[in-house]
């Protein structure tokens, strides 16, 4: 009898690329915030390194419900729920309804494809990541933008804020591996979450910086629209309490009497805004700072340039992408030292620095920007060079890869310590403590 020996593999050969299942509730056109955006360039940047990525997401008005962009599949659940908009209190019940069409989709696209990952990012999609895991028999991969009680600081506040919390501890317990965007994150999710670090894999945001570099024309012509006859400071994100927008506001009257002619550009909408705007009224600040509302990626890279000082005052901040974005636009920052703003900005090298939540530090950081216009400069040029060697996402979609292989190899065990508590009849409880849990 003749026997056949097994072929060893080749230990040089290159790995073989990955099939990917991403969930996102959002994904252009769809792109609410910083996580829309993170989903698209993660996909695009994996595609062109070699791998095949399907996006699972929701519903777009007049986009097909499948098709492929940029070399991405991307499927779309058929429709939205009725229930809307998100900042409600029947959130909870928008999103049960959400995965059941989003995991309808993401079935669907499991029919024509074979996967070795699914990569669910945040919360919203945790009843469907876990689902479409669970029914492929493959590693789920989990990446936390950011959590409800770090939202609070450290207070979950309301039952629909414990509701959240508790989706969040499930998706990280659940989860294979979880990806979070700095050390700031990787310490809060293990604490709040309670995993432990090891399990915790810290991949930066990324930045695409020919996106972000406007043509010198549109930059002026930005400036021309905005400014007066002084300097202008700009601000870009969602208009909610976590991104201290009041703070900015606050200190505008003192850099108003400082700068003549100045003026602040908000840039963004939320549920904060008319609270802004009846701030802006009361301290008579109507001719001086300009809600622009929401402003796409092809307005924004000229909006940002055109400012003497980009400011991004949150109180919380996993990672702080409007940053990195106003940095590749070439504009001067002013951060408050917070989160994953402390680990991206350099204080007096990269960026003036600022405790949260204090306007009369955050005049004084924009204020040296402000009168120092050509060390300005210089800050400017040096955070441009960190972004383009720190942060470009071909180098984030390669460390990606290595949190999805290692999920892979990790899996079986994995699976094997979930049996054997499903065996034995233990089962992990949730419990949502009271008080600060950050403290």
């Amino acid at each position: 009898m003749t026997m056949t020996m097994p072929v060893a593999s080749d230990p040089l050969a290159a790995p073989k690329p990955l099939r990917i299942m991403m969930l996102s509730w959002e994904y252009p056109p769809v792109v609410v915030g910083g996580l829309g955006r993170h989903v698209h360039a993660l996909a695009t940047s994996l595609v062109a390194a070699g791998h095949q990525v399907t996006v699972v997401t929701r519903h777009a008005p007049g986009a097909p419900l499948e098709e492929y962009a940029e070399g991405v599949r991307i499927v779309r659940a058929p429709e939205d729920p009725p229930l809307f908009p998100l900042e409600t209190p029947t959130l909870l019940a928008w999103t049960m309804a959400f995965n059941h069409t989003l995991t309808r989709a993401a079935l669907r696209a499991a029919e024509t494809d074979h996967y070795d990952v699914v990569h669910g990012h945040d919360w919203l999609v945790t009843h469907t990541a876990v689902t479409l895991a669970e029914h492929l028999g493959r590693p789920l991969v989990a990446t936390v933008h950011a959590t409800e009680a770090g939202r609070h600081q450290g207070w979950l506040p309301a039952d629909l804020n414990k509701s959240i919390h508790s989706v969040e501890w499930w998706l990280g317990h659940r989860a294979c591996r979880v990806l979070v965007c700095s050390e700031y994150m990787r310490w809060e999710v293990s604490r709040l979450l309670e995993l432990p670090m090891s399990k915790v894999d810290v991949i930066p945001n990324g930045v695409n910086g020919k996106v972000w570099k406007a043509p010198a024309q549109k930059v002026r012509e930005a400036r021309s629209r905005f400014a007066g006859d002084g300097p202008l400071i700009g601000f870009a994100g969602r208009l909610v309490y976590e991104k201290g927008v009041q703070h900015l506001v606050d200190a505008v009257p003192q850099l108003a009497d400082e700068h003549p002619g100045l003026k602040v550009i908000i840039a963004g909408d939320g549920p904060y805004r008319e609270e802004l705007q009846d701030a802006t009224r009361r301290l008579k600040l109507n001719k001086t700072v300009d809600f622009i509302g929401f402003q796409s990626e092809r307005e924004l890279p000229a909006l940002l340039a055109a400012t003497d000082a980009t400011v991004v005052p949150s109180l919380y901040e996993p990672f702080g992408m409007v940053a990195l974005e106003a940095a590749a636009a070439g504009a001067p920052l002013a951060v408050a030292a917070t989160g994953g703003l402390a680990e991206i900005v350099e204080p007096g090298v990269t960026g003036m620095t600022f405790p949260h939540s204090d306007p009369e530090a955050l005049a004084g950081a924009v204020g040296t920007l402000l009168a120092e216009p050509k060390r300005a400069k210089q800050i400017a040029r040096r955070a441009l060079t960190m972004v383009s060697e720190k942060y470009g996402w071909q180098s984030i979609a390669a460390r990606t890869v290595a949190s999805y292989r290692a999920a892979i190899h990790e899996e079986p065990l994995f699976q094997a310590e979930r049996l054997a508590e499903q065996a034995g009849g233990e089962r992990q409880l949730i419990v949502v403590p009271d008080g600060n849990l950050l403290r």
